[in-house]
C-alpha cells in the first residue's frame, strides 16, 4: 500500500517521529537533496494558466497535438500510473500532463517517481488533446517548486469536518471548490461596491482603528494599552464619528470607508467579533436619500457578483429588484403582535406590553428599548424580502435626527433581508447641543448598567459646533451581504479567517 493511500487525518497533533506519512515524504526530499534538486527553488516563470489554454483550445480534435510549447504551474491533485498521468491544478483551473520517457530524460523520469499529491510543479511541454478528448501537455520538463510534507485530505471524502475548515482554510480552500469560489465573489462585492461609489464622486479614506473613546455604535469593545504613552485604548467599534468629522472639515461632500470593525461580543452564525462594513456619509442628503442608495448598492454588487437579482438563500427565494417597502418599527408590531406602541405614553407601560409579549427585560428598560424588543422577539425573523425599516426610537438611537413629526422617534432605518439587518442609516445629528444632551443621556444609561451605551465624546461635540452640514449616513454590513449573495449558512463560511473558540 503506498503512503498517500492512508487515510490522514490533517486535525492530528502528531509530531514528526510518529508520523508515517511525514516521514515518507522527508525521505523523499532527502533522496531529492541528493540528486541535488533544490525542492524549493525561487522562482518559476510560467507563460500560461489552465482556464487560458483549456479555452485557447476548446476546438482541438481529439488525438490532436498542437506545436505550442507552454510552461504552466499548480499543484498535484491526482496521479495515475505511477505519475505517468498527473491532474495539475492551479488558481484558474485543471489541466492533465503526461509524463513518458520519451519526452522526459532519466532524471526527470526519477523526478517524477518522487513527487506526491500536494507537491507544487511547473511544467514546460506541448499541448495535445488525448484520444479521449482529455486536454493534456506533453512534459519535457518538470520542475518541482515545493514539497509537500502533509498529505492532502483522502480526495473522496475531501475536508468534511467544518471546524476543521475553518481553523485550516488553506486546506478548505485547497479542497472545496466552493470555499474558493465564496471568497472570490466576496472580493468581486468589495470590487463592485468600491468602483459604484467611486464613480459617483465619493471619496474613500481612512480613519483610525485605535480610538481614545469607543464610539459610534452600541457595543462592549476590546482594550488595549499603549505602552510608550501609557494610556487605553480601543479597538474601532464603528468609524462614524471620525468620518463625519471629515465632513466638518470639508474633505469632500461624499466619503466613505470599506473598514474593519470589533465588537467584544458573542459569536454566531452571523456574528464575528472581527467584522467588515461599508460605512459613508453625504453632505445634504438624509435618510430617504440613504434608502435609495442601498437598494442602488446592493443590486449593483448582486448584478456584479452573483449575475442577477434573483437570490435563493437556504431554499428561500429572495427578489432584490427596488424599490423596497418601507414600513415602521410600530407598525410592524402592532400587525404582527397586536400592540400598538405609538398609543403607549411611558416606559412602564411599555415595559408591562412587552413582557406580555414574551420579551425578557431587566426592569429598567425605556420606551424605546421596549420597542426594540419587541421588534426583535415577534417580527425580525418574518422579515424575508427586502424592507427598510423606519421609525426607531429616540432613546436608542443617540446620533440620528429626531423625527421631523414625533420626537419619540429618529429618522433612521435598518434594512432586513432573511430576517436580519444588512444596513443600518440615519438623517445625522448635527445640532451640537442636542447631541450633548443625548450623550449625557447616554452617560446615565452607562452608568445605570448599561455596558454598551455610548460614552460623551468631548471632541466630537465641538467638531459640531464648528458646523457639520445636514448629512445622511449608511453602515452596510459586508459580511452577511456575502452570505446572502453566496448561499453560505453562516458568516464564518465568507471570513477567510473567522475568530475561533480554542480548541
Amino acid at each position: 500500500m503506498a503512503a498517500d493511500d492512508l487515510v490522514h487525518d490533517p486535525s492530528r497533533n502528531t509530531s514528526e517521529d510518529d508520523d508515517p506519512l511525514r516521514r515518507v515524504r522527508l525521505e523523499k526530499l532527502a533522496a531529492l537533496r541528493d540528486m541535488g534538486i533544490e525542492p524549493y527553488p525561487v522562482t518559476f516563470s510560467r507563460n500560461a494558466e489552465a482556464a487560458d489554454l483549456d479555452k485557447r483550445h476548446a476546438d482541438l480534435a481529439a488525438g490532436a497535438e498542437t506545436e505550442e510549447h507552454v510552461r504552466i504551474a499548480g499543484r498535484i491533485r491526482a496521479m495515475r500510473n505511477s505519475g505517468m498521468f498527473i491532474d495539475l491544478h492551479d488558481a484558474s483551473g485543471k489541466i492533465q500532463i503526461f509524463c513518458h520517457k520519451d519526452h522526459l530524460s532519466t532524471e526527470q523520469l526519477t523526478l517524477v517517481r518522487l513527487l506526491d499529491i500536494g507537491d507544487l510543479i511547473g511544467v514546460e511541454g506541448l499541448v495535445r488533446r488525448t484520444p479521449r478528448g482529455e486536454l493534456t501537455v506533453n512534459a519535457t520538463e518538470v520542475t518541482l517548486l515545493a514539497k509537500s510534507l502533509r498529505p492532502l485530505p483522502e480526495k473522496y471524502h475531501g475536508l468534511a469536518d467544518i471546524e476543521l475548515r475553518y481553523r485550516q482554510r488553506y486546506l478548505d480552500l485547497i479542497m472545496n471548490p466552493q470555499s474558493r469560489e465564496t471568497l472570490r465573489r466576496r472580493s468581486r462585492v468589495v470590487a463592485a461596491m468600491r468602483a459604484f461609489l467611486l464613480a459617483r464622486g465619493y471619496l474613500e479614506v481612512e480613519t483610525p482603528m485605535l480610538h481614545t473613546i469607543p464610539g459610534g455604535a452600541a457595543a462592549k469593545p476590546f482594550i488595549t494599552h499603549h505602552n510608550a504613552l501609557d494610556m487605553e485604548l480601543f479597538l474601532r467599534i464603528a468609524p462614524e464619528l471620525h468620518l463625519k468629522r471629515l465632513v466638518v472639515g470639508g474633505l469632500a461632500d461624499k466619503v466613505f470607508e470599506i473598514n474593519r470593525c470589533f465588537r467584544n461580543e458573542g459569536l454566531s452564525p452571523r456574528h464575528n467579533p472581527e467584522f467588515t462594513t461599508l460605512e459613508l456619509y453625504e453632505a445634504y442628503a438624509d435618510y430617504t436619500d440613504m434608502m435609495s442608495l442601498t437598494e442602488q448598492i446592493v443590486a449593483h454588487v448582486a448584478e456584479a457578483s452573483a449575475g442577477g437579482l434573483h437570490l435563493s438563500y437556504g431554499g428561500t427565494q429572495i427578489e432584490l429588484t427596488p424599490p423596497w417597502p418601507r414600513r415602521s418599527m410600530a407598525e410592524l408590531v402592532r400587525e404582527h403582535a397586536g400592540v400598538d406602541f405609538l398609543a403607549i405614553e411611558d416606559a412602564a407601560a411599555a415595559r408591562d406590553a412587552a413582557k406580555k409579549l414574551g420579551c425578557a427585560l431587566q426592569g429598567n428598560e425605556s420606551w424605546g428599548h421596549s420597542l426594540e424588543a419587541a421588534f426583535a422577539a415577534r417580527v425580525e425573523d418574518k422579515l424575508i424580502q427586502p424592507i427598510h425599516v423606519t421609525g426607531f426610537p429616540r432613546d436608542i438611537s443617540p446620533l440620528a435626527k429626531a423625527d421631523r413629526n414625533d420626537p419619540r422617534l429618529v429618522e433612521r432605518f435598518e434594512t432586513y433581508v432573511y430576517g436580519w439587518e444588512i444596513a443600518n442609516a440615519f438623517s445625522e445629528l448635527n445640532d451640537p447641543l442636542d447631541q450633548r444632551a443625548r450623550f449625557e443621556a447616554q452617560m446615565l444609561a452607562r452608568a445605570a448598567g448599561d455596558e454598551e451605551a455610548q460614552p460623551l465624546d468631548e471632541d466630537y461635540v465641538t467638531a459640531l459646533e464648528y458646523g457639520l452640514p445636514p448629512c445622511g449616513g449608511l453602515g452596510l454590513g459586508i459580511d452577511r451581504l456575502v452570505m446572502l449573495l453566496t448561499d453560505s449558512p453562516s458568516i464564518r463560511d465568507v471570513i477567510a479567517f473567522p475568530t475561533l473558540r480554542p480548541r
